[in-house]
């Protein structure tokens, strides 16, 4: 069932998305070498604690996870596109990193993810984050009142397709409000004109993720959470929840 959100369900959502917003300001003014993902993921517990909000990744266990998922945030680096643990690893000059962060406020959840370069980045990783952000940026535009949920699948793909990155469509957006997880799915790439039509009161996830090397495969690493490039290729993955309303998108997690 999809639940509409009211105007002030929304900015309840709203109090969730600046944690979320502040989670990655605070994990990216720590990210640097020598830094382990650990490290940023308490970062990331010290920031959703003292904003007195919970975790909404810590715990999870979807069907396709190997044990319910043990961090606050989501630590993915370079060929990892998504879901990777936040582990011992140590970042490394030029590490590309997606951080996705969810967290609820009196029991509203918001989600979205932010991806940068530790130390020197290289020009194809600068450009690869910059077509992801326009990619979402498309989707974004698209979720407006009386289109369709694929008209947001479309732009999406149009720009990330366009760019020559991958695109995979299994794990994408979603719906979100009292639980972290709700409908509808929000594709990646999908037929404009086709799919649910878009209302106000309609709060999603938007999230795509592009791999560099241009290819749609993805394997599933032996950690059993981390889903990643089957080329090896670097990935990059960004988020924002979005409200639907008679005045167009609202984008929540921002500061």
């Amino acid at each position: 069932m999809i639940e509409l959100k009211s105007v002030g369900e929304i900015d309840a959502m709203r109090e969730a998305g600046r944690v979320v917003a502040a989670v990655h300001g605070a994990v990216r003014e720590r990210a640097a070498v020598g830094v382990s993902l650990k490290q940023l993921d308490e970062v990331a517990r010290t920031v959703i604690e003292e904003a007195r909000a919970g975790a909404s990744f810590l715990g999870y266990h979807p069907s396709f996870g190997a044990m319910p998922y043990p961090g606050v945030i989501c630590t993915s680096v370079n060929g990892v596109m998504l879901h990777g643990l936040p582990s011992p690893y140590r970042l490394r000059d030029g590490d590309l990193v997606s951080i996705d962060c969810a967290a609820y406020v009196d029991g509203w959840h918001a989600d979205g993810t932010v991806s940068f370069v530790v130390g020197q980045p290289r020009e194809e990783d600068l450009k690869l984050i910059k077509v992801a952000e326009e990619t979402l940026a498309a989707g974004i535009e698209a979720a407006v009142p009386g289109g369709r949920m694929g008209d947001i699948g479309h732009a999406m793909s149009t720009v990330g397709r366009g760019a020559g990155y991958g695109m995979q469509n299994d794990f994408g957006g979603h719906g979100i409000g009292r639980a972290m997880h709700e409908s509808p799915f929000v594709p990646n790439e999908a037929t404009r004109g086709r799919g649910l039509r878009l209302r106000p009161g309609l709060v999603i996830a938007i999230e795509p993720s592009l791999m560099a090397g241009g290819g749609d495969e993805y394997v599933m690493d032996s950690d059993g959470w981390s889903v990643c490039s089957a080329d090896g290729s670097r990935s990059v993955h960004v988020e924002h929840t979005v409200a639907v309303t008679e005045d167009g998108p609202v984008i929540l997690t921002l500061p």
